[in-house]
């Protein structure tokens, strides 16, 4: 998957790379999104610009720590020949203070925390919908511990209560 990052009032690090090791580890658990025809954009960017295009696409005034807007269907997804040109997937947002808060209330380095919100986003642009059923996020979580701990990343809801 080709990945157009701009990161826009986060501090200086390696983003970027993370982006792409995140989004290789996403494809290692749902393999539809390793289509080399894929590509998707991610803004790192600030609670004030999430707010707004939450607000503006998802009717909901406030900011959320991702946003994730997809541009074909799980059946477009799963039925994308391997060969052709370029299809857009979608588009993701992470919002700033709101990962930095999160992280910090988990004691987590943000970096996992911004790992963990782009595997969960890719899967939502891949059709994954822990909302429809508890069915449904038991099986979005597992797939985002397994690409996590691919990446040396510890179990995100390591601390529920089972």
């Amino acid at each position: 998957m080709d990945l157009e990052i701009d990161i826009e009032g986060w501090p200086d690090d390696e983003w970027e790379t993370l982006a792409e090791r995140a989004t290789r580890a996403a494809a290692i658990v749902a393999t539809e999104l390793a289509n080399t025809r894929l590509s998707t954009s991610l803004l790192f960017t600030t609670d004030t610009e999430v707010h707004t295009l939450n607000r503006e696409w998802r009717e909901r005034d406030k900011p959320t720590n991702v946003l994730s807007f997809p541009m074909l269907s799980r059946d477009e997804l799963l039925n994308l020949a391997p060969n052709g040109p370029p299809v857009i997937l979608g588009d993701l947002a992470l919002a700033y203070e709101t990962c930095k808060h999160e992280a910090e209330g988990k004691n987590i380095p943000l970096a996992h925390h911004a790992a963990h919100l782009i595997v969960h986003g890719l899967l939502h642009l891949a059709g994954h919908d822990h909302e429809i059923s508890t069915e449904h996020a038991e099986h979005m979580e597992g797939l985002e511990i397994q690409a996590l701990a691919s990446m040396g990343i510890a179990d995100p809801y390591g601390d529920r209560d089972e």
